[in-house]
């Protein structure tokens, strides 16, 4: 794998994860109306699938009018366990299996239906039957005792990828409401350190200033040429250099950090998009990174909404497979018809885990004619350093007037002095 040289050192590690799509709570109650589930959580799938022989991606939400379905329940003792099921779109469902052993209850099993008729979600799928797929997951929590994870959890399963985040879920209730005390997730319980970038950049969220030991600056990824075409054509336009910034916590609970430049040639493309919303798929080796675009209708801007990571890290991490997301961004916006363009580095913050830098980007969304950038926005960080030079330039010409008007005065009261004498 092309990772750039000198990247190894103390560094951060939890992970503040807050989406743009609000957490939905959600509630089951038994026959006398008593509660006995409670979920509050952000969920996101990613789902891939055939479209005319090729492989797809759909990637969306739990919306938040997903409903309760009947078939929850608040079990009985030694016949049946808690079980939420929340159905939403045409025919999606996710279920919740419930378990308690010893002082301690978890989610047994994770059960996920979805329906590949759906057209909404799955364009132009080859299938129309319902899948469904399952996986016995490690939420687990003590009695008594709300379980909270502000981190992203994963789930991974055939032609199926669930995030969980920013989750307050609690089963066997006995007062109807959540408990004081919790279970905290192993994602949350790390503590903070961070990357402090080798060079000048800009940044999109703001990170704690703990510095870690010094390395070598890795050379600039190259510059690749990226698209997605849809219905009408191309709908993302890409130039840029990708580069990816990895911290993990190592076999000996050291940190390490990663770095690792794309290489244009060997990066592979695809991605969706439909009237409102983009997604670009970026291979390269065991890594992949996914941007996800979205539309302001009412500014008439498009705007990155979301960046997923998933790679694998050196045999010396304590756990080699590495995935994190962000979906409240709001990066690269520009008007509609126009393209965005920055000659600075970016870096566009995942997690404090996780930083995708771009370089020497152009981009554009949506609308695209002849497969061509329109208008150039600059970013504010080009603006600026075109800036200086003028302000140093003007400043330099305004000492050089100042010197020369204060020469031409002295020069006019000394030629009067010898008229004097």
């Amino acid at each position: 794998m092309a990772r750039a040289p000198g990247a190894r050192g103390l560094l951060a590690a939890a992970a503040l994860l807050g989406f743009l799509q609000a957490s939905s709570s959600f509630e089951v109650k038994d026959s006398s109306g008593n509660v006995c589930i409670i979920a509050d959580l952000i969920v996101e799938f990613s789902v891939a699938y055939k479209s005319n022989g090729q492989k797809e991606f759909a990637h969306f939400f739990l919306p938040q009018n997903a409903t309760v379905e009947p078939q929850s329940s608040c079990g009985k003792h030694n016949t049946s366990h808690p079980l939420l099921v929340l159905g939403f779109g045409a025919g999606h469902s996710l279920s919740l299996n419930f378990s308690e052993y010893a002082d301690k209850y978890q989610v047994e099993e994770l059960v996920f239906h979805y329906n590949l008729s759906d057209a909404t979600l799955f364009h132009n799928s080859t299938a129309g039957e319902v899948k469904r797929v399952s996986h016995k997951t490690i939420i687990q929590a003590y009695m008594g005792t709300k379980y909270r994870c502000i981190n992203s959890k994963h789930v991974n399963m055939k032609n199926v990828n669930i995030t969980f985040s920013n989750v307050t879920l609690e089963a066997y209730l006995t007062n109807g409401t959540f408990s004081m005390n919790k279970t905290e997730c192993a994602e949350d319980m790390v503590s903070t350190t961070a990357v402090v970038p080798t060079t000048p950049k800009q940044t999109t969220s703001h990170v704690p200033t703990t510095s870690p030991a010094p390395t070598a600056s890795p050379s600039n990824p190259p510059v690749g040429k990226y698209n997605v075409t849809g219905p009408n054509g191309t709908c993302v336009l890409a130039y840029m250099g990708l580069q990816l910034n990895i911290t993990y916590l190592k076999k000996d609970e050291k940190m390490g950090l990663d770095l690792l430049n794309f290489i244009p040639h060997n990066t592979t493309s695809s991605g969706t998009c439909d009237n409102t919303s983009a997604f670009l798929n970026l291979t390269f080796e065991k890594t992949r990174v996914i941007f996800r675009f979205a539309l302001n209708a009412s500014t008439e801007k498009f705007f990155l909404q979301g960046v997923n990571v998933s790679t694998t890290l050196p045999s010396e991490a304590k756990v080699p497979k590495f995935e994190a997301s962000n979906n409240s961004m709001s990066e690269l916006r520009a008007t509609v018809g126009n393209s965005y363009k920055c000659s600075a580095e970016e870096n566009l913050q995942v997690t404090d885990k996780a930083l995708v830098n771009i370089f020497n980007v152009q981009i554009q969304v949506f609308k695209i004619d002849g497969d061509k950038f329109g208008a150039v926005e600059e970013c504010q960080l080009d603006e600026n350093n075109m800036l200086i030079p003028i302000i140093v330039g003007a400043a330099l010409a305004g000492l050089v007037l100042i010197v020369l008007i204060a020469y031409l005065i002295g020069r006019k009261r000394s030629h009067a002095g010898y008229q004097t004498i």
